[in-house]
């Protein structure tokens, strides 16, 4: 069973336990992740940690995935707690929020490398240029046939795979590789929002491609081969040092966002905290590349100013709602 397979199975009735002060009553409620399949495999590992500490077992956690932007459609509606996110917020999105009264903070959680991937059968294909990789799936593309991008490669059609629309890092890779957002080809491409389908596309055929964050590839090296991209500095391959330094030309960071409206809540603070006390150990456990551990606590700083922010305002809004 993969990963991902196994952090979707245990996450069904995920129930996550938190460290808060020895004074505090004995915590309860719920806390609501949607989002991003990329940030979805950390997420859930927090969760199972949580799950192993029994004096706060009355918290429930649940994690779902339906891309970052179906998550920030509920989010940004007071649906859930926090959004998982491979991409920045975008302005319709803090529009939305805004819209609703919401207020948020944006936490980094770790770094990921989007891995351009082929099928451990490909035997032509090692490295990319950027240029290549955007005339492969750029909207109204010419290339039908490897042979198209390369002579020297088989006169066999090009099968393409892509996570769906609503995808932060569908988002990622047009802006990036495109330089246009939300541009790509639609012929012989497959989408889909469950990286695994997209991993299982690409594996049985030696002529596909796709691309999906790196755990999922780390996952599946056996069957997978991620190539080497060449950003006019030489081709490099994803890995954790090159995500870490910089160098793999799709290293991005990754997010969690924290609705006001859940911030105030102390099963959320709990649960968030502990998410950025421990992400470092747990980022790295499900192969994905964690930030130094500076970035982490600059996170928690922010976020616990942000909750005092929150916590300063409720009086207010309070003493408002009484004069209405």
């Amino acid at each position: 069973m993969s990963l991902f397979s196994k952090l979707l199975v245990s996450s069904a009735l995920v129930v996550a336990l938190f460290s808060i002060p020895a004074q505090s009553a004995e915590l309860s409620g719920m806390v609501t992740l949607d989002g991003s399949s990329t940030v979805y495999p950390i997420s859930a590992a927090v969760a199972e940690e949580f799950q192993r500490e029994k004096q706060f077992n009355k918290v429930r956690v649940t994690v779902a995935y339906s891309g970052t932007g179906g998550g920030f459609k509920k989010w940004c509606k007071g649906e859930t707690d926090i959004n998982d996110a491979s991409r920045p917020i975008k302005d319709k999105e803090e529009s939305c929020a805004k819209e609703n009264g919401i207020s948020y903070v944006e936490l980094p959680v770790a770094y990921d490398a989007l891995s351009v991937v082929v099928s451990s059968k490909n035997k032509f294909l090692t490295t990319l240029t950027m240029a290549q990789l955007k005339q492969i799936f750029e909207s109204g593309s010419k290339i039908k046939t490897w042979k198209d991008l390369d002579p020297q490669f088989p006169a066999e059609a090009v099968k393409l795979y892509s996570p769906g629309h609503d995808s932060g890092t569908f988002d990622y890779f047009t802006e990036a590789v495109m330089h246009e957002s939300r541009s790509i080809r639609t012929e012989n491409v497959v989408t889909s929002e469950d990286d695994n389908a997209l991993v299982k596309g690409v594996t049985a055929s030696a002529n596909a491609m796709g691309y999906f964050g790196y755990a999922y590839y780390a996952e599946n090296q056996s069957t997978l081969k991620a190539l080497a991209l060449d950003a006019g500095k030489g081709p490099v391959a994803p890995s954790m040092k090159s995500t870490e330094d910089g160098t793999y030309p799709l290293a991005r960071p990754i997010f969690i966002y924290v609705s006001s409206k859940a911030a105030g809540r102390p099963e959320v603070q709990a649960f968030v905290s502990y998410y950025l006390k421990n992400a470092r150990k747990i980022v790295e456990s499900v192969r994905y590349v964690p930030m130094p551990q500076a970035k982490y606590d600059a996170a928690l700083a922010k976020f616990e100013s942000f909750t005092k922010k929150v916590a300063a305002a409720q009086p207010a809004k309070a003493s408002q709602k009484k004069a209405e």
